[in-house]
């Protein structure tokens, strides 16, 4: 939509339409408070689109938040490959944002989704705004799509939301397009609103009170296979050592992770193999566990801020401030690796205190007010040089048309 009718919308008070997308369970998370600030502010109408990447899942979260979907495209289908996804999104979106003409589209992360509506908005000449933008491993296969997602969305980008200074470097390097801000992590955000609820969360004959429970979750592309396998044997040598602790792994529903998982890990009476958690019972599980052993990306920056050290099985992060900052270490999938670094936390209290009492470097709660204010300054000064510009051209004071 051009800067004119921008123009035109802000004098006459007309809201201004923006499009937010999402497609997984992640993005809904760190979404949820974005939409909420849009939706209570009276400057935009705000439409809603779920590609339906993910679908049960996404529900799940949409009700925990108490909203609601402005469109579905439903294009989850078995088996489906990263190509399908990519492809069902750019032809539904493209209908959408030619219908709903939206002044700017804003997405979350890398996920495929993500990557395919800033594509399917830049080719719709839609100014894109990119939520927990300039995360990096410098390595295109790892994690896998996710880092070649980010950089593309990049490239496409008018407002670059970013979580950290060093995502802001990442993106100065760059050179990207577009306004950098730093504004904190929204998924901090939608966790403290949650946990202040204190959720319960009751798995089946385990007893929070009497072990130290460790919450796991694995599930990234790169990790399948051998990894996995390796990561399952980590788990079983931590809990040979010390049989006050217990497993608590909720399972991905992709057979690939689960079934292995099911495998090697189904039969010891210390583990809990579970569904998938919804939003609400997952912080309801951190705040009762011990520590964290995850690939996923979001608890990395969410289990800090309730006090609970991570250790991340993988080789590479794109959140290295976790690491610097103390409340995550990378350990890879190698068992003895993690049965060593497990074993110092649950062996020493002070090693557990200072990953534990770490400061979370990913924000205070406020990155969704900034956001919406980022965007608010935005059309703002569309509108500002826009009105100097026609005040200029148009000296007699005719109307805009």
């Amino acid at each position: 939509m051009c800067s004119a009718v921008l123009w035109f919308m802000a004098m006459s008070r007309s809201p201004i339409p923006i499009s937010i997308i999402v497609g997984t369970r992640p993005e809904a998370i760190k979404m949820a408070p974005v939409i909420q600030k849009f939706r209570d502010s009276r400057l935009f109408t705000t439409q809603v689109i779920l590609t339906g990447q993910h679908r049960e899942m996404v529900d799940q979260v949409m009700e925990l938040f108490d909203l609601t979907a402005d469109q579905d495209l439903a294009i989850m289908q078995p088996k489906q490959t990263l190509t399908s996804i990519t492809c069902s999104s750019l032809q539904g979106l493209e209908t959408l944002f030619q219908r709903l003409q939206p002044c700017l589209v804003l997405v979350q992360g890398d996920t495929t989704t993500a990557f395919a509506a800033a594509l399917a908005a830049f080719y719709q000449q839609i100014p894109v705004g990119h939520v927990e933008a300039g995360l990096r491993t410098d390595n295109l296969y790892n994690p896998y799509p996710e880092e070649a997602n980010r950089r593309l969305i990049s490239q496409l980008t008018w407002l670059h939301f970013a979580p950290t200074s060093l995502a802001v470097e990442h993106l100065q390097r760059s050179s990207v397009p577009g306004e950098i801000h730093q504004t904190g992590n929204t998924v901090i955000d939608a966790l403290l609103s949650v946990a202040a609820r204190h959720p319960r969360c009751e798995v089946l004959g385990l007893d929070w009170n009497q072990y130290r429970v460790i919450l796991a979750t694995v599930h990234r592309r790169e990790n399948w296979g051998k990894p996995l396998q390796d990561i399952a044997m980590g788990f079983l040598k931590v809990l040979d050592k010390f049989p006050d602790t217990a497993l608590l792994l909720p399972l991905h529903r992709n057979p690939t992770v689960r079934e292995p998982l099911q495998a090697t890990l189904g039969n010891h009476p210390r583990v809990f193999l579970t569904e998938p958690l919804d939003y609400a019972e997952l912080v309801g599980a951190i705040q009762r566990s011990y520590l964290l052993l995850t690939d996923s990306g979001g608890l990395q920056e969410e289990a800090p801020s309730l006090g609970k050290p991570v250790l991340v099985l993988r080789e590479t992060t794109e959140r290295p401030e976790a690491i610097v900052a103390g409340t995550a270490r990378l350990v890879g999938t190698d068992p003895n690796r993690i049965l060593e670094t497990a074993a110092n936390l649950l062996d020493n209290p002070l090693a557990y205190d200072a990953m534990a009492k770490a400061i979370n470097p990913f924000g205070d709660g406020h990155a969704s007010d900034r956001i919406l204010q980022i965007v608010t300054d935005y059309f703002e000064g569309i509108a500002s040089r826009e009105s100097t510009h026609s005040s200029s051209s148009n000296s007699g004071g005719g109307s805009f048309c």
